[in-house]
């Protein structure tokens, strides 16, 4: 039996089915447009239109499918919350696909996919002693997944990870969760342009502060960098002061910073409950952009 999964984001649906007899090759791969301007209900139309396309392709229908979410299931509700797709916030995703697709259906949010399939096929494959394995997501945004001997952990209100949403900086910036100072209005991507811009008075991406940080001319590049890499240095110790995990894989764009495995590796120590000494390998994902949708075919 053939593995589908739906990542589903804010800009594209993307579905994968992978061959579970063949070491999990890619049999399809294909996206489309979620369109969520349009609406909930064009969402799912785009959904099932995906599913029909890939099928066709495939030669046959799935028998389930595993999704990759924006937001969450609340357990009790069984409606979507915490999704920056915001027509999805208070629907019946599960239910609803469920109707449409004639078929059983498994949500977890998209961080939580993105560390099941780092843990099982991704960089985990390196590290098969790793019982806990935490997925970091810092990009547009900032996520977290946890998973436990192979087990994504959701948790009691479906929220186990939510690592983003934890307050790091006194007073500091507003978040859409109604707190302020979170992980992610400190060191998502746009969080760092904005203080950027607000000490410089000039707008520009991460990818060109960070190359007139390394060019060693611009102070307000450097304050940025530096403001990273201190407050990773404090977010990371406080997971592993938390859970100690046995790896930690981190995605995302901002994921991508060379320093963050070393100057910021040097931060968590200052903070870690372990007299400054971190072990935790602290790594890239293996599987690029395919882990949230191969995690939600893993499901």
């Amino acid at each position: 039996m053939k593995l589908w999964g739906i990542d589903l984001g804010g800009t594209k649906i993307e579905c994968a089915v992978l061959d579970p007899n063949r070491n999990l090759e890619v049999v399809v791969r294909m996206r489309l447009p979620t369109e969520s301007a349009n609406g909930y209900e064009h969402i799912l139309s785009q959904i099932k239109k995906l599913i029909d396309q890939v099928a066709e392709q495939v030669g046959e229908k799935p028998t389930k499918i595993g999704f990759a979410t924006p937001g969450v299931l609340e357990p009790d509700s069984q409606l979507m919350k915490n999704s920056n797709t915001i027509c999805l916030n208070g629907m019946p995703l599960k239910a609803d696909l469920e109707k449409i697709l004639g078929i059983p259906v498994q949500l977890a949010n998209d961080a939580n996919c993105f560390a099941l399939a780092e843990a099982l096929i991704g960089a985990g494959k390196d590290y098969p002693k790793a019982e806990v394995v935490f997925g970091v997501i810092m990009g547009t945004g900032v996520g977290g997944g946890l998973v436990v001997n192979n087990k994504i952990i959701a948790g009691h209100h479906g929220i186990g990870g939510e690592w983003g949403h934890n307050i790091l900086e006194e007073n500091g910036e507003p978040c859409y969760c109604g707190k302020a100072g979170c992980v992610e209005q400190v060191i998502s991507g746009p969080a760092l342009e904005r203080f950027y811009e607000k000490a410089s008075g000039e707008k520009l991406t991460m990818k060109v502060i960070l190359e007139r940080y390394h060019e060693g001319e611009d102070e307000f590049a450097k304050a940025t960098i530096e403001r990273l890499l201190e407050f990773y240095g404090r977010a990371i110790s406080t997971l592993i002061n938390v859970i100690d995990p046995g790896l930690i894989v981190i995605g995302g764009g901002v994921g991508n910073v060379e320093l963050l495995y070393t100057a910021g590796f040097e931060k968590i120590k200052k903070y870690i409950f372990n007299k400054g000494v971190v072990t935790t390998p602290i790594l890239k994902p293996k599987l690029g952009d395919s882990a949230g949708v191969f995690g939600a075919a893993l499901l």
